[in-house]
C-alpha cells in the first residue's frame, strides 16, 4: 500500500512539474516592466520628470493606468503631459534595461540609472551597465530595436 502512494505521489508531482514547466516555457513578459510587489511603472517615477531634467517620484494621487502598468505623477501638468502623448514619455522597451534588450536578455531598468538619448528615456540596471551603455549608445539602440519587443516572447 505505502509502495503505491508513493507511486501515486511521484506520479502526480512530475505531470504537474512537466505542466508548470511547459507554462513557464511559454510564458510572456508584460510589456511595461514592473515590480512584482506593485504594478508601478518606472518605480514609481513621474516618466515626465525625467524629460524635463529632474526625475522625482510621483504621487500615489496622480495617476493613470496605461499598457497594463500603473504610472505616478508629480503633477496635474505631467500627467497631462502624458496623457496626451505616453509614447513619447514612457522609457524605451518598456523600462528593462536597455542594455540588457540590446543584448538579447531582460533586466530591470532602475530610475537612478537614466538617459535622455534623441528624446526617448532609457533605464539601466545599475551604474556598471550604465557606463557600458554609454561607451556605444548607438548601437546599443539599434540592437534594442531589433531586438525589441520580439524578447518579451521568449
Amino acid at each position: 500500500m505505502y509502495k503505491r502512494i508513493k507511486l501515486i505521489f511521484v506520479t502526480l508531482v512530475l505531470v504537474f512539474t512537466a505542466a508548470s514547466t511547459s507554462q513557464l516555457a511559454h510564458a510572456k513578459s508584460d510589456e511595461i516592466y514592473t515590480s512584482w510587489r506593485n504594478n508601478m511603472a518606472v518605480s514609481g517615477y513621474d516618466a515626465v520628470s525625467f524629460h524635463r531634467g529632474n526625475p522625482v517620484e510621483g504621487r500615489p494621487k496622480l495617476t493613470t493606468l496605461w499598457k497594463g502598468a500603473q504610472w505616478q505623477f508629480i503633477n496635474q501638468r505631467n500627467l497631462d503631459a502624458f496623457l496626451e502623448s505616453p509614447e513619447r514619455y514612457a522609457p524605451a522597451y518598456g523600462g528593462y534595461c536597455a542594455w540588457a534588450v540590446a543584448k538579447g536578455k531582460l533586466a530591470k531598468g532602475k530610475p537612478k540609472h537614466w538617459t535622455i538619448k534623441d528624446e526617448v528615456l532609457y533605464l539601466n540596471f545599475n551604474k556598471k551597465i550604465k557606463h557600458r551603455w554609454l561607451k556605444d549608445t548607438d548601437s546599443f539602440i539599434a540592437h534594442g530595436d531589433e531586438n525589441w519587443p520580439g524578447i518579451l516572447e521568449k
